[in-house]
């Protein structure tokens, strides 16, 4: 957990473009208390590291088809993960499922985000599938990463209504940018040390979130209906 005297010293993960961390670059760049310290990515060719770098973010790149077989990629990731001595890992479009050996060495201090209202619409394919459904609402939430994919205990998330001529592309659009606001937030709370999860429970300021977490609401500036 972060300290009162020092920043939250942050690794993102990723794998492509990296629009969220830019976000997160972008949104918390003026904030003491967060310290992007690295950026690592599985691929090489992955955009979001030229996004760091033009941040002056230090970045590395783990490539997980140099390793024969996915524990001794894991194991390299972890050791260049802990060379920057994080406070929080953020996954942020990182294509590559964790092991519950990785989840159990950074237990409680992984976040990640997902295109959905979970527990609804777990996995790929979130946005042809609400839309398939006839939902009226979509969204985000972030979540601490447990051993079960996406079912990690929900923090935070934030509501976009779904429009009479939504197609899959417009709807993925207004998602991202609810993404791109919401997990700012939560990295926040936890830098301000206001954000624990234990025995799978998250509590804020000490009280227990519901299952679902913080219901929380777009600014209007953001230009998406909630």
């Amino acid at each position: 957990m972060p300290s009162d005297n020092n920043p939250c010293r942050v690794v993102v993960l990723i794998s492509g473009n990296g629009s969220n961390l830019q976000a997160i670059i972008d949104n918390t760049s003026n904030d003491p208390l967060i310290n992007i310290v690295g950026v690592i990515s599985n691929r090489p060719q992955a955009f979001g590291l030229q996004r760091a770098e033009l941040a002056s973010i230090p970045t590395a790149i783990v490539d997980h088809t140099l390793f024969s077989n996915p524990a001794d990629f894991e194991q390299a990731l972890i050791n260049k993960i802990e060379a920057y001595q994080p406070t929080l890992i953020v996954l942020a479009g990182f294509m590559r499922i964790l092991s519950s050996t990785f989840v159990s060495h950074f237990e409680g201090r992984i976040l990640n985000i997902h295109p959905a209202l979970l527990p609804n619409y777990k996995g790929l394919h979130t946005h042809q599938r609400v839309l398939a459904s006839g939902d009226k609402e979509h969204g985000a939430s972030v979540h601490f990463v447990t051993q079960e994919l996406d079912g990690g205990p929900i923090v935070a998330q934030v509501k976009v209504a779904v429009l009479a001529n939504d197609d899959e592309k417009s709807l993925s659009e207004r998602v991202l940018t609810a993404e791109h606001w919401l997990y700012s937030q939560v990295i926040s709370l936890f830098a301000q040390n206001r954000l624990k999860v234990e025995q799978n429970i998250v509590t804020l300021d000490g009280k227990h979130l519901a299952e679902q977490g913080l219901q929380l609401s777009l600014p209007t500036a953001q230009g998406i209906v909630s």
